[in-house]
């Protein structure tokens, strides 16, 4: 995970709009602001994003 998905994360988490174990609705918003990496990020490495989500280890 790179500092620039790790900072869109939290990004998308500070805006409070949905459970971030949601991850279609995470892509949905990320795809809104742009965050085009993180998409794709969760697209291909959902287990890793659901660690860093739940334990806050990348």
């Amino acid at each position: 995970m790179t500092p620039r998905i790790k900072e869109q994360i939290l990004a998308i988490r500070d805006l409070g709009l949905t459970n971030m174990l949601d991850t279609l609705a995470v892509q949905r918003l990320a795809h809104e602001q742009n965050f085009f990496d993180l998409v794709i990020f969760i697209e291909e490495h959902k287990k890793e994003y659901i660690r860093f989500i739940m334990t806050g280890e990348e």
